[in-house]
């Protein structure tokens, strides 16, 4: 290390210049602690810099030191650095002079531990999730029975094989492989443009377009499925127009883009049979589908024949139903000879009295001449009288509707309708006489009739406790309460043991007095 001495210095301490102190510092630093591993909380990351270099913090609850990743070694990360996450940071501690600092230059990063790892996955699911990415209204249907199967996953694995065999055995059909890398760093890139180029493909193109795509891989700890937990693959499987299934890792392993998938599959056999239908079963089931409809049809034949032949046992025979119409054409076939005979013998008979003559034609053709004469000379004295007729009857319809004739009229009206009101008073008085004299007789032969003279006569009636008319001695016990009914009032007794007179009703109301037998 060089020294400068001063002679006009006061003490005998050396003396450096900053650039000194500053390489003094780095190499101390570098020489002390070399490459080191530090645990903390990336802070202050905003992405790389333009420049391709990453410049963030690392953090405690005590102490914070800068670091960096050069772009050589951003590229290599398996990890990228997240804001907020806790990680483990390999690299090179040293200064920068330019700002008396001191700082790890980080050759590697990895989470640090699987609590961390948790922690980001969950953070990026909450967010995911608050985008609408893994609602269920957004998933799809898988089509039953695709032509074409895209298949994402390694080339070389065992994974791809599984899910060939298992498709050849349940239903052949033609698979592309868009091979991948399952495990790295690239394999979220990678993947994510797998699906996004299965879905760029054109229909009828030279590669064709899947109708199901399957993301596959097999089981691993989660550091080895982390590529599925990149949020570019989620969104690509999201934005798929390709009915995607997700098969990654084993049943009890989820990843993003398990959640985001429109079916879930717990292994990459169970892909290949979600995907495709066995042929077997199709076949089998198609066969049975076609016998009940041959067998429908054949009943559906039979009920039709035997309800067709039970009609025509109903419907009379064709013989039947020509029989009358048969008999009738032939009784006229028979009378039209004998017909057609006599109206030629009459036809004849009246040409052979016509003697037509021209002499004869003339005479007839004269008459009507002279009786077509005589009808022109009656013509203006029948047109005259009825010209007559008709002023006749005017003149009568006009003497009707003079004034004169109207107050008589009305005057005749009037004395008819007086005449019809006294006649209807009339009739009323009558109806009513006759039908007060037929309501005095009803109201006589009633009291005659009435069992009410009769117990004016002497005698009572005899009703039991229930209102009911006691006609024989033998239907009374004793103590019976009994009610008696006079003609002018009633009496309430009980029945003794011999027959004894009820003791006359006490002077009063009808009715208020009470007796008993004895």
């Amino acid at each position: 290390m060089p020294e400068t001495v001063s002679t006009d210095s006061k003490s005998n301490a050396a003396e450096f210049t900053v650039s000194e102190i500053s390489v003094a510092l780095r190499r101390t630093v570098e020489d002390a602690f070399g490459y080191v591993r530090v645990r903390g909380e990336i802070s202050g990351y905003r992405g790389p810099h333009s420049s391709g270099h990453a410049y963030f913090a690392l953090k405690d609850d005590r102490a914070r030191l800068e670091a960096c990743i050069w772009k050589g070694t951003f590229s290599r990360l398996k990890i990228r650095p997240e804001e907020g996450m806790e990680v483990v940071a390999t690299g090179k501690l040293t200064t920068y002079p330019g700002s008396s600092k001191y700082q790890i230059v980080i050759d590697g990063i990895e989470p640090a531990g699987a609590g961390a790892l948790m922690a980001l996955l969950e953070e990026r699911k909450r967010r995911l999730a608050a985008e609408g990415l893994f609602d269920q209204s957004r998933k799809r249907p898988l089509p039953f029975m695709p032509r074409v199967i895209g298949v994402v996953t390694s080339p070389t694995g065992a994974v791809i094989r599984d899910i060939i065999h298992r498709i050849d055995d349940r239903f052949p059909l033609t698979i592309v492989v868009w091979p991948v890398r399952v495990q790295g760093e690239t394999t979220g890139a990678e993947v994510s443009a797998a699906i996004t180029g299965f879905n760029r493909l054109a229909s009828g193109g030279p590669i064709p377009r899947p109708d199901v795509l399957i993301v596959a891989r097999g089981g691993g700890s989660l550091e080895d499925l982390w590529g599925f937990n990149d949020e570019a693959v989620a969104r690509a499987a999201a934005a798929s127009a390709i009915p995607l299934i997700s098969a990654v890792g084993h049943e009890t392993d989820w990843t993003l883009i398990d959640f985001v998938a429109d079916v879930r599959a717990p292994t990459p056999t169970g892909a290949a049979e979600l995907a495709v239908p066995v042929k077997a079963e199709l076949e089998a089931r198609i066969a049975n589908l076609s016998a009940r409809l041959q067998g429908a049809v054949l009943r559906a034949s039979d009920r039709k024949r035997h309800a067709l032949r039970a009609a025509s046992r109903a419907l009379p025979s064709a013989d039947q139903l020509l029989a009358l119409p048969r008999r009738r054409f032939d009784e006229a076939a028979s009378r039209l000879g004998r017909a057609l005979t006599a109206n030629t013998e009459k036809k004849r008979a009246r040409y052979r009295g016509l003697r037509l003559s021209p002499s004869l034609l003339a005479r007839r053709v004269a008459d009507a001449r002279a009786r077509t004469d005589r009808a022109a000379d009656r013509l203006p004295n029948v047109f005259l009288a009825l010209v007559r007729l008709c002023r006749s009857r005017f003149d009568r319809d006009a003497a009707r509707v003079s004034p004169v004739a109207l107050i008589r009229r009305r005057k005749m009206l009037a004395e008819t309708v007086s005449a019809l009101g006294r006649r209807a008073d009339q009739a009323v008085n009558l109806a009513r006489d006759r039908r007060r004299v037929r309501l005095a007789q009803a109201w006589r032969l009633a009291d005659t009739l009435s069992h009410h003279s009769v117990l004016a006569r002497g005698f009572a009636v005899v009703k039991n406790a229930e209102g009911r008319i006691v006609k024989r001695a033998a239907s009374v016990s004793a103590g019976d309460v009994l009610d008696i009914e006079f003609a002018d009032g009633k009496v309430a007794a009980v029945a003794g043991g011999g027959t004894v007179r009820p003791k006359p009703a006490p002077r009063g109301k009808p009715g208020s007095g009470q007796g008993s037998l004895f």
